[in-house]
């Protein structure tokens, strides 16, 4: 089912045949190296059980003028991401995201950021979003500089966020205020 259409993308959400499109992507190991790690290479079974198991978040391919490029999911924050990121007690909805551009030479032609603020107008439009946040690892410069190309603006440190390539990394929240 087609999400929407901004332009040169269509985001629509992800679909069984999909699965192959996602292993080769998540085998690329310059792809691991700022998601989901190196040595993490996705075969069939992880792709199956990571990204078709979550009902609680809405999974999709990004295509750039009739290709799949990339992947963008987006979900409601939980309780305790409520309490980790300092919004528990706030009265409002909030949405995270993460994405990736999935075909390498598709990197630094501007697609990424078409897709974030697409994903931002789609949240604060149609989900009534009054944030939209994101937690890249701090030393992944490229998403954070297409972040705040974005909007999105660092409001904390998370320390040891997430486990990466056999360590806990420090990751930046960051933040996209729709009103």
């Amino acid at each position: 089912m087609i999400l929407y259409k901004s332009k040169d993308l269509t985001v629509r959400e992800l679909e069984k045949g999909d699965e192959a499109l996602l292993v080769a992507w998540l085998s690329n190991p310059a792809l691991l190296k700022f998601y989901e790690g190196r040595d993490r290479p996705h075969n069939l079974a992880m792709v199956r059980e990571h990204f078709y198991n979550d009902e609680d978040v809405v999974r999709c391919i990004v295509e750039y003028q009739g290709e799949p490029v990339g992947y963008i999911q987006f979900y409601l924050l939980d309780q305790d991401e409520l309490v980790e990121y300092g919004y528990a007690g706030l009265d409002q909805v909030i949405y995270g995201t993460d994405q990736f551009i999935g075909e390498i030479g598709m990197w630094n032609h501007g697609i990424g950021a078409k897709m974030v603020r697409s994903m931002i107008k789609y949240l604060a439009e149609e989900k009534k979003a009054n944030r939209v946040v994101m937690d890249p690892h701090v030393k992944n410069g490229r998403a954070i500089a297409c972040y705040e190309k974005c909007g999105l603006k660092k409001v904390k440190l998370l320390k040891a966020h997430e486990l990466h390539e056999g360590e806990l990394r420090d990751s930046w929240l960051m933040e996209y205020r729709c009103n």
